[in-house]
């Protein structure tokens, strides 16, 4: 397909997913919601996007996202800055749902395309088809996720509400889990094999992480963080994810650290230094084995695990450290 056609269709696709063509600057976003141009620039890029500068960028629905953030803003509702602030929390989750998303439907799409008609209409056909068909369930799963998450991290605020503690951060054993070798692993594996093996391996933590109700934190391709307010669970995840991924003779080896104390909640990610320790702790691990610092060996029972603590070592922005080993007994 030549450059110029490609560009054309997915103008076209672009235009079938907005359901408009856009037809404002953002000069006429602000004349027509009522803020300032620099206001509306901060807004669209907490949503991720790159400037505009003068040019036409902007659809009637990009206006009235606009009013409605600024209505809230108005009845004092919220500030300007937590409005700019709940807007890049969104913009940074739906820009890497919509990846997936993408990725996903991908080879659907070119499924249909090989059945039916392998031109760039028929492409562009196909797409839009796939889109019109998914979109509205999925719009509908959203809400209904949303809610489901919002109610879960009401539920934990309410629950260090009720033990008076700080409602920004509370005490937890944060665990980080990380593929041994992955930069020399994907070297050795095609674009396709190593993209089925990161959505293997994050799927299949994220199975653990629940079982063990717990949380996933966020995904970095070769690592997981997550965290649990019981250190016995969090072992139990960290057993869990060895034996669904560094026992299996088709996945590689992996390494987790645990590490437990005072974290910070914000945003949707924690820190803290029970984060970091956790992360560094990994690069001690040897495969398919777990290490923990000595707060978390404090709290797991003596008479269900074994502990022994591992020479000291140097570990970056802690200083000498003494790793522990861990088992149950």
């Amino acid at each position: 397909m030549k450059e110029s056609e490609s560009l054309t269709q997915a103008a076209n696709l672009e235009r079938a997913i907005l359901g408009a063509t856009p037809t404002y600057t953002a000069s006429d976003v602000a004349a027509q919601t009522g803020v300032t141009v620099d206001q509306a620039r901060r807004l669209w890029r907490a949503l991720g996007f790159p400037e505009t500068g003068g040019d036409i960028a902007f659809t009637p629905a990009d206006t009235d996202a606009v009013s409605q953030i600024f209505s809230m803003v108005k009845t004092g509702l919220i500030d300007f800055d937590l409005a700019v602030t709940v807007t890049r929390a969104v913009g940074q989750t739906m820009s890497r749902l919509a990846d997936w998303e993408t990725t996903a439907l991908l080879h659907r799409v070119e499924e249909v395309i090989a059945e039916e008609d392998d031109t760039p209409q028929g492409r562009l056909e196909a797409a839009t088809r796939m889109f019109e068909e998914f979109s509205g369930p999925f719009e509908q799963l959203l809400i209904y996720v949303w809610r489901r998450h919002l109610a879960a991290s009401v539920a934990r605020v309410e629950a260090l509400s009720a033990r008076e503690e700080d409602l920004h951060t509370t005490q937890l054993t944060v665990g980080f889990a990380d593929i041994v070798s992955f930069t020399a692993l994907s070297n050795q594996l095609s674009e396709d094999r190593i993209g089925d093996l990161v959505e293997l391996f994050e799927s299949r933590c994220a199975d653990v992480v629940a079982n063990q109700r717990g949380r996933v934190i966020k995904s970095i391709g070769d690592s997981v963080l997550f965290v649990n307010d019981d250190p016995i669970a969090a072992y139990d995840t960290a057993a869990g994810i060895i034996n669904v991924i560094g026992r299996d003779p088709r996945m590689p080896d992996v390494r987790v650290g645990l590490a437990s104390g005072l974290v910070v909640m914000r945003l949707g990610d924690v820190f803290g230094p029970p984060v970091n320790m956790a992360a560094r702790l990994t690069a001690v691990a040897r495969r398919n084995r777990i290490i923990i610092d000595a707060r978390t060996a404090e709290l797991l029972p003596d008479d269900q695990f074994e502990t022994r603590r591992l020479p000291a070592r140097p570990v970056r922005g802690f200083g000498l450290v003494e790793p522990v080993s861990v088992r149950r007994s």
